[in-house]
């Protein structure tokens, strides 16, 4: 008896003609995932992912254990579940579901059984897999009854090609579409509670990430770098590895705040920050910029500051928190693990040089007018060119 993993996807399915490719690209991301752990094959059949333990590797608890959560961070994958793979027949079946959920149905009170059979070469009915192995069941546990409305344990056997598989349910994983389906974006990454959050969310949508944090030594500490690329860290678990390049504004801030209009500081800076970020999106094959950005929540995130800055690049820029609030922003920081991060008290750049009084309905030929006085050009030119990339590689995370 062997425990393997069965991963189901779901609008992959609507793909069409070009299903096949998404499918591929999923389950080569898996692959390298699973990697790792040293002990497990991948590959696909009926619409199903089946990861199984190599030819001769019997998994440990922590491989198991690792392969589980690698699985549930797997954009693509909409629900997996943990099963014993047997042969098709109802002893087998019976048996097989006695031993493999001992632990669990041994603590609990209620249960039903459901069956798919997919397999539709199989003689016995759906139905009559479910009461041959609920009787089994019943029969192993006394503790338990059958409650088909409100179960604590909902018992699955799915009837496939290569055998049956008997599983104490499936639990929702990442969803999503797998990540370098949809190309390659550039993430604005801040040491904030957002912009993780926002790179999140356009993995989920199949982006491959790389990402641009921006500095100011000696205004910004060393501590507040190290915290940036631990987030960047976390968000590979999520959304494979992360090429993060470091690029410091030192020059370009000093240069606005000794020729500009203090009100305008901080909307010149994000658009410096914005030049720069696109210049390096075209090196790295990137279509699009990914920021943090919610509508409204500081000055800088009116609508008429997100044009004046939105202008800037050639490439779109994705704002998948625009519509969302801070307490919506923080669920999500604390369900993919970058919140206790994001508030260690380190400051980021866009706080050393903060105006009394922000511009929020800025002008565009105001703002331009402004940029002229600081000639960023050369001072943008030199930030990219001395430019640091730090490879932050989802195998170095120790998960």
């Amino acid at each position: 008896m062997r425990e393997i993993f069965l991963c189901k996807y779901g609008e992959l399915i609507l793909k069409g003609a070009n299903r096949s490719s998404f499918e591929s690209i999923l389950v080569k991301d898996l692959r390298y995932r699973l990697f790792r752990t040293g002990c497990y094959r991948v590959y696909r059949n009926q619409s199903i992912i089946y990861v199984v333990p190599e030819d001769g590797c019997e998994p440990d608890d922590d491989a198991r254990r690792a392969a589980w959560e690698i699985i549930g961070r797997t954009f693509g994958i909409v629900a997996a579940s943990r099963c014993v793979e047997t042969e098709k027949s109802l002893p087998a079946i019976c048996s097989a579901g006695v031993s493999y959920l001992a632990d669990r149905l041994s603590r609990v009170r209620t249960f039903k059984v459901e069956t798919k059979r997919a397999d539709k070469r199989f003689p016995v009915h759906s139905s009559d897999v479910s009461a041959e192995l609920g009787a089994a069941l019943l029969g192993a546990f006394p503790n338990l009854r059958v409650d088909v409305h409100d179960p604590d344990v909902v018992v699955k056997c799915e009837i496939r090609e290569g055998g049956a598989y008997i599983s104490a349910g499936q639990e929702r994983t990442a969803g999503g579409m797998p990540v370098g389906s949809n190309g390659r974006g550039l993430l604005l990454l801040s040491g904030g509670i957002d912009s993780p959050v926002a790179g999140w969310l356009m993995a989920k949508r199949g982006l491959r990430l790389s990402a641009v944090y921006f500095e100011a030594f000696p205004y910004t500490s060393l501590q507040a770098r190290e915290k940036v690329i631990s987030l960047a860290r976390e968000l590979s678990l999520w959304t494979g590895s992360i090429d993060l390049h470091i690029v410091s504004l030192t020059g370009i801030e000093e240069a606005i705040s000794r020729a500009c209009d203090e009100a305008y500081f901080t909307l010149l800076l994000r658009r410096s920050m914005m030049r720069i970020a696109d210049r390096l999106a075209g090196a790295e094959g990137c279509g699009a910029l990914i920021t943090g950005e919610s509508l409204g929540q500081v000055a800088s995130q009116t609508m008429e500051a997100l044009a004046v800055t939105g202008a800037v690049p050639q490439r779109p820029v994705f704002r998948p928190c625009i519509g969302l609030d801070k307490e919506e922003i923080i669920a999500y920081a604390r369900r993919i693990g970058t919140f206790e991060t994001s508030i260690l008290p380190y400051e980021d750049c866009c706080t050393v040089f903060t105006p009394r009084h922000p511009r929020t309905r800025p002008k565009a030929e105001g703002v331009k007018a402004e940029e002229l006085k600081a000639a960023l050009g050369p001072l943008e030119d030199e930030a990219l060119q001395t430019a640091q990339t730090v490879r932050v590689r989802f195998a170095d995370t120790g998960v």
